[in-house]
């Protein structure tokens, strides 16, 4: 049975990377009909906040995916440290009472720092009498070093990885306040939750190694492991959430007004690619392609900039999705954006916008700027020369301007009847369907950008284009 976890840590928001980890868990895990299993790895509790808690169940939320199965760390510190003295008494840990403030004898090895030999090869019977008189220790992992041995695992991103013990730190398993570390509290909720995949970020590859050994310590299987490429700034920095800020938090995004799977859509192209090279896929069209020989090795880059820090990519793929909605879906989505407008919309009133509007938004932020000519009662002031069409001047304008209100006040207000009685007052003029047009959609919508005409005028009504039509015409008289 595959089981897999997704582990943060509330220090601050969901972070895309952390996203994209919990996407990639995720996919895996309904590929293999698997369990998901959410994990709040929050024993640093100077670090814990509350409202990073919720930010990053907020951005979970938001992605819509969930999870089968739910813990916190906080409530298994009694477990760690049963396991971590449990170690001890195998004799693979060490009480190391070196003071924090001192500086303890060093053995160093090629990564630096790697044992203190005063504490690691101190009697029992010392250990003990020191511990019994209340001083303070750190308790370690004894990493073997006689023999020298190498530890490996076979990394389903990375390959065949192997590190000397003569190059592994002995890492603290509790501190000096029993807290657990995270290695410790990792291992030990991973061997407790039967995880059989840990699937993670690159930068947690070079703790495997530790990790390897603590599982085989506490008598556990150890799981198969997958890292994943880092994400990264376009100047090849890491994405950081000090330096880069709103770039990488996951709600940037949605307050930008992408639909969730969009962007998820998005995270999984972030390092990964499917055989066939798709780019915009379906929730279902994820799970069946997703495995982690589509998982490249290099870092991905996320392309942003000082002014805009939306991925170009991401953009477009969210365009894709809105124009892949039924016209009630998009509606559905559309209300609340135009209520928070202070549009005051009428449901019936976006169903009729949606499909005029649908092709020229690339996300759902984008509707009011699109619409708003639709919902309000006065134009926003515009340019009087926009009314003037093409190889015409003002004269002309007002002239069309003047029948096309005597036409429309008359006109059946459908599609199909304005398009007509509009194409035949251009006749009647002698312009060319263009030249008549154009002012009436500038009179009525305020732009010359604006969604089909006949639809457009239908939707705004008898009254609304007459009256625009007047203050048109008033503006160029001025």
């Amino acid at each position: 049975m595959v089981r897999v976890r997704f582990a943060p840590s509330p220090t601050g928001y969901l972070h895309i990377g952390s996203a994209r980890t919990f996407i990639f868990n995720w996919l895996f895990a309904r590929r293999q009909q698997g369990t998901m299993i959410l994990r709040i790895d929050d024993t640093d509790v100077e670090r814990n906040t509350q409202a990073s808690l919720d930010s990053i169940f907020d951005g979970l939320n938001w992605l819509g995916l969930g999870w089968d199965e739910f813990y916190r760390q906080s409530d298994r510190f009694d477990l760690y440290r049963q396991a971590a003295w449990q170690v001890f008494e195998k004799g693979r840990a060490y009480r190391d009472f070196t003071p924090m403030n001192a500086a303890p004898e060093k053995e160093a090895g090629e990564g630096g720092w790697l044992s203190n030999p005063g504490m690691r090869e101190l009697s029992r019977e010392e250990s003990d009498r020191r511990a019994a008189a209340g001083e303070p220790f750190v308790l370690r992992f004894r990493v073997p070093r006689d023999p020298v041995r190498a530890v490996t695992f076979t990394d389903l991103v990375y390959g065949e990885q192997s590190k000397s013990t003569a190059d592994i730190e002995d890492f603290a398993l509790l501190r000096s306040n029993g807290a657990p570390t995270y290695h410790h509290a990792s291992c030990v909720d991973d061997a407790g939750l039967r995880i059989s995949h840990i699937v993670r970020g690159q930068d947690h590859l070079s703790n495997t190694f530790k990790h390897v050994l603590l599982f085989e310590a506490l008598g556990a299987g150890v799981p198969r492991f997958a890292h994943l490429p880092l994400l990264i700034a376009p100047d090849g920095a890491k994405l950081s959430k000090r330096k880069h800020g709103p770039v990488v938090s996951v709600m940037t995004y949605r307050d930008a007004g992408f639909l969730p799977h969009a962007y998820v859509n998005f995270l999984c192209l972030l390092g990964w690619s499917p055989k066939d090279d798709r780019e915009k896929m379906s929730r279902q069209e994820l799970i069946d392609a997703f495995s982690f020989e589509g998982v490249n090795r290099s870092n991905a880059v996320v392309n942003f900039s000082e002014e805009d820090p939306i991925d170009p990519k991401a953009l477009w793929l969210n365009s894709q999705h809105l124009y892949a909605l039924s016209h009630d879906e998009l509606a559905t989505l559309l209300l609340p954006v135009f209520e928070k407008a202070d549009f005051h919309p009428d449901p019936v009133k976006v169903r009729q916008v949606t499909p005029l509007i649908q092709e020229r938004i690339k996300t759902l932020n984008d509707a009011p700027a699109v619409a708003d000519f639709f919902f309000v009662g006065h134009l926003a002031p515009y340019d009087p020369a926009e009314l003037i069409p093409q190889k015409g001047d003002a004269a002309l304008a007002l002239k069309v301007l003047r029948h096309a209100r005597q036409v429309l006040a008359a006109a059946e207000f459908t599609h199909a009847g304005l398009e007509a009685a509009l194409r035949a007052a251009a006749a009647e003029l002698g312009v060319k369907a263009g030249q008549m047009f154009q002012p009436i959609r500038v009179a009525v919508c305020g732009r010359k950008n604006a969604p089909p005409l006949f639809e457009t005028l239908e939707v705004v009504g008898r009254d609304a284009c007459l009256n625009r039509i007047d203050s048109a015409v008033e503006l160029l008289d001025k």
